[in-house]
Order: C-alpha cells, then structure tokens, then sequence
C-alpha cells in the first residue's frame, strides 16, 4: 500500500531544530515532502535548503534580504515572501498537513495561532507560545479539532509516556534537567559567569538563546509551563528533577505508584522524528542507548536558591493570567543583554522579577492583552537594564 506522504512547513528551517528536522526527512522522503522553509536572518543556508528541497514557498523575514534570496530561487519556481506578516500567512496554506514550528521566543505566537486556525496539526518546537499564552493556544486547539506534538525532548518524552493510558489519571510528572554548566555552582561563584562559560551546554547542542535558558534554568521554568498547558496539569503534579546525564529525558508516575519513563541518548532527532511520523514509531539509524554505557543514572533536587529562574516560573505559572507572558519578555530581553555583555549572569533574574511585580496584572487576558503585555515589559526591562 502507497503511503501519502506528510507536507511539512519548517518555521526556523536554518536554526538548530530546523536543520535537524531536515536530517529526519531527508531519512524518510517516502514519508515527507518539504512544503514551507523559513528564516529570519540566514539567508544563504535558507537558499541552499530551497535549492535541495524544492519547497512550494519560502519566507526570509528579514526583509531587506528578499531580493537576495528571490533572485537565487525564481528560476527554480520557488515562490519567495519576507516580513512577519508573510511568515504568519504561509502557514495557512491548503497543501500544509504539519507546521513544525521551530522560532526563538514569542515570534512564534502569530504563526502558530494562524496555523491552528487553519486546522494545521503542530509539532511544537516553540514553548514560548504556550508559555505566553497558554490559555489561547488550548482553546483553539480544541476549536480548531488539532493536534499538538511536542517536540522538546522532555514533553515528547511525557507524550510518549501517555499513549495508551488516556484513561489513568496522571498523579505527578517528572522533568528532568541536565542542571547545565554550572551544576552545583553557588550564588557567588555564579556572579562571575561569562558568556562564553554559558555557551558551552555539557550534553545538547543548541541555538544561543536556549543555551543560555538552559545554563540560568529558565529553559526549565519555560518547559514546567508549557507542561501545565500541554497535559492539563496543576503546579502540584510537576516536579523538576536534576538528572546530569540526560538519558531519562522524563516520566509519568500514575495513581497507582508506577512510574514510566523515556530514556535514549540526547538526541533532539527522535522527539522530532516522532512528531512528524506519530503515531507511527519509524526506523532509523540515530546511536542507541546502552545500560552498560551509563552504569550510573544520579539524580538531585534543583537549587532553586542559587537558579532563581526557576522559582519565579512556577510563581508566575501559580499567578496566571498574564504573568507567564511577562516573565519570557523580560526573559528575552535579559538573554539578549547577557549575550551582548549588558547584564550580569545573577541580575537577569533579578530584572525579571522586578517586571513581574510592576507589570499590570491581567487576570483574564485575550491576545490584545497578551501583545500589549509582551510590549510593556520589555520598553520596562530595556529601562531597568
């Protein structure tokens, strides 16, 4: 039997989640077909991606760089756009089955509503948009009747977890943390962090911007939201466990005591490859996991003393309403600081607390609210910096 193949549009193709999705569809071309690429900035891996993978339509968002990348793909029949507007329109075409949306931070919130609007499905690479708007999201999504596959490594690994038990209520779930570069590091030894130190993650490659988030454990915090929103969770039923060799990547205790895990090398491939290909399991040739290579799995509480961040995700997640919005703006800011050498590794936190209790609370927002919030506190931490 011919199986139909899956079209797939690609929201941050050039990026680290981008370019790893590519690797999984160029495994299985009899599953995949390349419907949408899109960019920001990177214009020239974006035109080497086009010219292999033929797409229908390509977005470069950086406006200035359309003639560049216009002039290299119009002969080829590839129909260029650029500009946010272009990049929140392209989704909504009727050849899409996926929208694999792999954006940094709250660009990807237009896209990923127009999407589901649209009744396109979403393999979620973008926890800012659930973190942001969480509330939204899920309401659409079951207005719209679509599909949300995470594909962070811990959200997938819950996912997989669940198939099959949508009957057995849920007791706790586990999140596991490598707990970053600076495991174990105490609040001064953390005032003298650089850069460079936070760069270097010991266990996944990844883009700046989550690298960071993952080094201050705000990439934690951001995840324990997206968790409440994507398995209708309380704060009680999540807990973050620091797990320095990231093999179980988290697991699912029930109300009879049983607890079921994920485990597999860090490979960001396998949860995307799942979320393309669910709910099929399909082969492929990534490294295996072996018990007799890690003859010690260890696992510890975070610190929540000396990775603020942390704390201050679960307090604005407990709030609600807008807060969780406020808390990734000022976050995104703060990155953006540290990696420009702006802001001390300590005082990121310490801005973002400060937006969360002078940002006006809105306890029912709507996406004007949402806008108008993710705008306020960063004009707010830009002036705190």
């Amino acid at each position: 039997m011919e199986i139909k193949k899956k079209h797939i549009a690609i929201l941050g193709s050039t990026g680290s989640i981008g370019t790893q999705t590519l690797e999984v569809i160029d495994a299985h071309p009899e599953r995949f077909v390349v419907e949408v690429l899109t960019a920001n900035n990177n214009s020239d891996l974006l035109i080497k991606q086009a010219k292999k993978y033929n797409p229908n339509f390509v977005v470069i968002t950086n406006e200035d760089k359309y003639t560049e990348v216009n002039n290299e793909l119009f002969d080829l029949g590839i129909k260029v756009f650029s500009g946010q507007k272009s990049l929140e329109g392209v989704v909504e075409n009727e050849n899409i089955d996926i929208v694999l949306t792999a954006l940094v931070g709250y660009s990807g919130l237009k896209p990923t509503i127009n999407a589901i609007k649209s009744g396109k499905n979403i393999a979620l690479a973008n926890k800012e948009t659930l973190v942001v708007a969480g509330d939204l999201i899920t309401n659409l999504c079951h207005q719209y009747g679509v599909q949300i596959y995470p594909v962070d490594s811990e959200h997938s690994a819950i996912f997989q977890c669940l198939v099959g038990e949508s009957y057995n209520p849920i007791e706790k779930i586990y999140l596991t943390a490598s707990g970053g570069p600076f495991r174990g590091w105490d609040k001064d030894k953390l005032s003298t962090v650089t850069k460079e130190q936070a760069l270097k993650h010991p266990n996944w490659e990844m883009g700046a911007k989550i690298t960071i988030d993952s080094a201050s454990m705000m990439n934690k915090g951001l995840e324990v939201i997206e968790a409440k929103w994507l398995f209708d969770l309380k704060k009680e039923q999540i807990e973050v466990v620091v797990h320095p060799q990231s093999i179980i990547h988290s697991a699912v205790q029930y109300t009879d005591g049983s607890v079921i895990a994920q485990l597999g090398v860090p490979d960001m491939k396998l949860p995307i490859q799942y979320a393309l290909g669910f709910p099929e399991r399909l082969d492929n040739n990534f490294k295996r996991f072996s018990f007799f290579d890690y003859p010690e799995l260890t696992f510890e509480k975070p610190n929540l003393e000396s990775f603020k961040n942390l704390q201050l995700a679960f307090k604005s997640m407990e709030k609600g309403g807008n807060s969780p919005c406020v808390l990734n703006a000022a976050n995104e800011i703060m990155v953006n600081a540290f990696l420009n050498d702006r802001v001390g590794f300590l005082t990121m936190s310490d801005i973002i607390e400060n937006c969360m209790e002078k940002i006006t609370f809105v306890k029912n927002p709507k996406l004007e609210d949402y806008i108008n919030t993710d705008r306020e506190t960063r004009i707010l931490a830009n002036e705190l910096l």
